[in-house]
């Protein structure tokens, strides 16, 4: 590996020496590692890199192709602007998380072998854990365990998945998994699919990310779900089932999108439902929906974090996250509010906007592949997705009613990070080319057609039309939706309930039968066993051991020493047999 160098390498290392950096130099240096690694993945050759054999199997440490640079690029420049967005933090632990985080979701991009794939996949959720109890408080402490509990049982199941497949295919090597699928296979895809947040393993999501640091939410809305894509791209493409399950997500998020008042929960949703297109597009498998699926993660990255940063700037200046709680913040935060319509004008796939050039690709590998519930829900999700995010979300937040809320633009540092997402939005709605040019197979799409345009506007106007018709159906109410993370709540809280009601009173019970009835009665069989012991067995053997004893010292009195006695004692022992043979014989 000495013409390669292993981007998780610098992260890693880099993690080292910040909590002993401070002022202009530690600043600096936490964008100099990420802008450095940004070097490092776009002068990268193609190749197999790191092979070994460790217990019997081919460990291949880093696999890099177009499908690994694409992904390791995007995350790399997201890095570069998360630290930027995070700068005007003071104590260092989130920056340490944010590094091991980054570079764990490189080493799954670059893994060879599912060995190597499965130490990072668990690296990833133990750092970006960290950016959830960071926040501190009761919520988000419990939301952390959740967050981790969930991904540590995926990672028992991406494992047990691993064991199997190793064992039935002799080798652990990370690729497409080939013919019928077996245990070992669902195993795996099940364990890619909670991290991709494909319901009902998706809770964990929109469960923990509201509650997590301003700045560390940022990082969790770019790398998890993102990284699960790829290694869907990687093992599972075409598989029919994902086809299904995105047309499902994509309108799921949608759907409790509605639902929402907490601002970063209804961003969380549209992670959903934007990542079921991802998954829809592998599950097509042809070369332009593994195109769509993976340019679409690009630009979802840029502008999904570019929303998390607006909404975490609001959350920073004024302390409130609800949208009930929220309005007129339009006159103290112009900047911020500009900002952040360009990250929803591009989840909203406006022409000209990075979403316009990606989600289009995999809309259209669902029409060539004669999918037309496939596309017709694909669409709705897109609607609904300018609905709440484009026009919703903004309208409670920035306008609406003005709460009389003390606010101001956020750090300075905050509005340069948002400002370079919004630059790479608009540029790669403007000139897709190079984002084309990335991608795993030749691209043959073209977005800026008459018929793409107007059918776009079409939606999105129509959409806006019924956004003003029905606003006051819209307003959001002061509740919490109910997801499938209910199952685990109730779950764990009738589980607690049986394990200090039910079972510490039957455990309780046996104690006091114990205490009472058995404990004395071997208490008792104890004594009286002890008793037949030395009375009958000890009587016994020492009985025996006296007659021994006895018997030998007769013998030793009859060893006189003189002749005449032994021969006498022969002959009697001789007359004494004959008569023994003789009445025998008879």
């Amino acid at each position: 590996m000495t013409d390669f160098v292993h981007p998780t390498l610098l992260f890693f290392l880099g993690a080292l020496p910040i909590p002993f950096l401070r002022g202009p130099i530690g600043k600096a240096y936490l964008l100099l590692i990420p802008a450095l690694t940004i070097v490092v993945v776009l002068t990268m050759q193609p190749g197999n890199y790191g092979a070994a054999q460790n217990i019997g199997q081919e460990i291949l440490i880093a696999k890099v192709d177009k499908l690994s640079i694409v992904f390791a690029t995007v995350f790399t420049i997201m890095a570069l602007i998360g630290m930027v967005y995070a700068l005007h933090l003071t104590r260092p632990g989130q920056h340490v998380a944010a590094f091991i985080y980054v570079g764990s979701a490189l080493g799954v991009v670059f893994a060879g072998d599912y060995l190597t794939l499965f130490l990072f996949w668990e690296g990833m959720a133990f750092a970006s854990a960290y950016l959830v109890f960071a926040q501190g408080g009761r919520k988000a402490v419990a939301a952390g365990f959740r967050y981790l509990m969930v991904h540590i049982t995926g990672g028992v199941v991406l494992l047990g998945g691993i064991i199997l497949h190793g064992v039935a295919t002799g080798s652990l090597l990370f690729g497409p998994i080939e013919g019928e699928m077996g245990a070992a296979a669902y195993l795996i895809l099940a364990g890619f699919t909670l991290n991709a947040a494909v319901p009902p393993l998706n809770a964990w999501l929109t469960d923990a990310y509201p509650e997590a640091t301003v700045t560390g939410a940022v990082f969790m809305s770019a790398f998890t779900t993102k990284t699960a894509v790829y290694v869907l791209a990687r093992a599972f493409p075409g598989t029919e089932l994902l086809v299904w399950l995105g047309a499902i997500m994509a309108l799921y998020g949608v759907i409790y999108a509605v639902l929402e008042n907490d601002c970063r929960r209804l961003l969380a949703y549209h992670i959903v439902s934007q990542v079921g297109y991802m998954v829809a597009g592998i599950g097509i498998g042809t070369e332009m929906a593994v195109n769509g699926a993976a340019s679409h993660a690009f630009a979802h990255i840029l502008y999904k974090s570019l929303l998390f940063m607006g909404a975490g700037a609001v959350i920073y200046v004024t302390g409130r996250r609800k949208l009930t709680e929220l309005g007129g913040l339009y006159r103290t935060m112009p900047l911020t509010v500009v900002l952040y319509m360009v990250g929803a004008l591009a989840i909203s796939a406006f022409p000209f906007f990075s979403g316009f050039v990606t989600k289009s690709m995999v809309v259209a590998a669902a029409g060539q592949d004669h999918r037309a519930l496939v596309v017709l829900a694909l669409t709705m999700a897109s609607s609904g997705t300018f609905l709440h995010t484009g026009l919703k979300l903004p309208y409670y937040m920035f306008f609406g009613t003005d709460q009389k809320l003390e606010a101001r633009e956020p750090p300075r540092n905050m509005l340069v990070a948002m400002g370079m997402a919004a630059v790479l939005c608009v540029a790669i709605g403007v000139f897709p080319q190079p984002l084309y040019a990335l991608l795993p197979y030749p691209v043959d799409f073209q977005p800026y057609t008459a018929v793409h345009i107007t059918e776009s506007l079409g939606v999105l106007m129509f959409t806006a039309l019924g956004f003003v018709l029905f606003l006051k159906s819209l307003d959001p109410e002061n509740t919490i939706s109910i997801d499938t993370d209910w199952f685990y709540r109730k779950g764990a809280k009738y589980f607690m309930w049986l394990a200090e009601k039910p079972l510490a009173r039957y455990e309780k019970a046996v104690s006091n039968v114990s205490e009472t009835v058995a404990l004395p009665f071997l208490h008792g069989a104890a004594r009286a066993g002890l008793r037949i012991d030395i009375a009958g067995v000890d009587a016994v053997v020492n009985g025996v051991a006296r007659s021994i004893l006895d018997g030998g010292g007769a013998l030793r009195r009859l060893q006189t020493g003189v002749v005449t006695h032994y021969v006498l004692a022969m002959i009697v022992g001789l007359i004494a047999a004959i008569v023994v043979f003789a009445v025998a014989w008879r």
